[in-house]
């Protein structure tokens, strides 16, 4: 427990639960300051603390035995300079609602992810993602933070004014500082469509037709179940810049209604998907922001392998499918493109996220998991880090050539580890 005595105007019983049910965010206190003075100064008292997001990570990145805080209760300070392009935004609000203002303003995201409900401050220090081969992470738009030092110090760091070390200060798994707000590029308003296709051929699986699929959009999902066929492709087209897809593309047939990508779930919750156009924010995640895509009770993993080779990498894992199918609800193949951001999954390299969407089941999966990083290790996969995996923290870190770098920045800023967490120390080293 934290020493700091919980003030009722921003402290909280208990940290409580991911949204999967399967991490404990530890005994807190948790906090929920309303302004950023409140914050300064409970991260100046503070010995250790860690700040908490939506609480969608699957991993333990979040957790942690001492204090942690939650930006929730921030005010949004939604800030949009329409001729730069930018919004400056609390690193509370989520996605969907910052989506939706800036629609007002005339812009929008140029990327969003399959969920809307995740805030932009947690998402951004995980390296979330959504999908296209000209789309990089979430993180990539960041162009500015305000940042929160052990000292309680508030610094506004910039692409343009800090360019030596930037690039390793976004995307820093929560280990330099609580961040308060961020400035993100946008792009003007425009309009998409959304269709899925079915049952594509066994034979589609090669590495040519594969690619044409990823490539058939603006962003594509697509989802399978490790018995050697596409199920699903999820096509996502901006208006007036992609061609429309046949009724039948690359051997799999339009669906005539709406589906979801876990089979027999309703498809209530999921974006439109008749291919009547609609404004982006409505069709680039999955899911609509309006609803609780689900129940939570799974578990996700997720690697990152070079995209010119995710053909070889499925069929490297496929040989598990008989073992894979019983634990899965279902898997997803999605790309990113290439980034500089030091600790990004898709750090220098165009990347397919070959993505697992589990069943709750928890030892099953931690057993399987092994054998599945096994096969894609000739690939160089990169885990994501809000997910669920047991690669050793030797080999992550191999993946990451400005480890270095990021490692002497944290000294820096955050020389007593007072952001840190047994997770982020076993994977960076202490």
């Amino acid at each position: 427990m934290s020493p700091i005595s919980p003030s009722p105007d921003h402290a909280l019983e208990r940290p409580g639960r991911s949204w999967s049910g399967t991490v404990d965010y530890g005994p807190g206190p948790l906090h929920a300051p309303e302004s950023v003075a409140q914050l300064q100064a409970l991260v100046a008292a503070a010995p250790r603390i860690r700040a908490l997001g939506t609480r969608h990570s699957f991993s333990e990145i979040a957790a942690s035995d001492a204090a942690l805080v939650t930006l929730a209760k921030l005010p949004s300070d939604l800030q949009f300079d329409t001729a730069a392009r930018t919004v400056r935004v609390g690193a509370g609000v989520r996605y969907g609602e910052l989506a939706l203002a800036a629609a007002d303003a005339g812009l929008a995201l140029a990327t969003m992810g399959s969920l809307p409900h995740i805030s932009v401050g947690g998402a951004s220090a995980t390296g979330t993602h959504g999908s296209g081969d000209h789309h990089r992470s979430l993180s990539s738009s960041v162009r500015a933070i305000d940042l929160v030092t052990a000292e309680g110090d508030l610094l506004t760091l910039s692409r343009d004014q800090n360019p030596e070390d930037f690039d390793g200060m976004v995307l820093a798994l929560g280990t330099l500082g609580i961040v308060t707000h961020l400035t993100l590029d946008l792009v003007p308003a425009f309009t998409m469509r959304q269709s899925v296709h079915l049952d594509f051929p066994a034979d589609r699986m090669n590495g040519e037709d594969l690619g044409g699929m990823l490539a058939g959009g603006y962003s594509v999902s697509l989802f399978h179940h490790w018995d050697g066929h596409i199920a699903q492709a999820w096509v996502k087209q901006a208006v007036g810049v992609d061609e429309e897809l046949p009724q039948t593309w690359f051997g799999g047939h339009r669906a005539t209604a709406p589906v979801h990508p876990l089979p027999g779930m309703p498809a209530d919750f999921c974006t439109d998907q008749t291919g009547e156009p609609g404004p982006s924010h409505e069709r680039l995640p999955h899911f609509r922001l309006e609803f609780t895509p689900s129940n939570g009770e799974e578990i996700q993993s997720e690697y990152f392998v070079p995209r010119g080779q995710v053909a070889q990498a499925l069929a490297a894992v496929m040989p598990l499918g008989e073992r894979i199918r019983p634990l899965l609800h279902a898997s997803e193949v999605r790309t990113v493109a290439a980034d500089e951001l030091w600790l990004s999954p898709a750090y220098q390299r165009d990347s397919a996220c070959v993505h697992f969407t589990w069943k709750q089941l928890p030892r099953e999966v931690d057993a399987l998991l092994p054998e599945i990083e096994e096969r894609l290790a000739p690939f160089a996969p990169r885990p994501h880090w809000g997910k669920v995996f047991t690669t050793a923290p030797d080999a992550v870190r191999e993946q990451y050539p400005r480890l270095p770098e990021f490692l002497a920045l944290r000294d820096r800023l955050d020389a007593g580890r007072k952001f840190s967490n047994a997770y982020v120390d076993r994977l960076l080293g202490e």
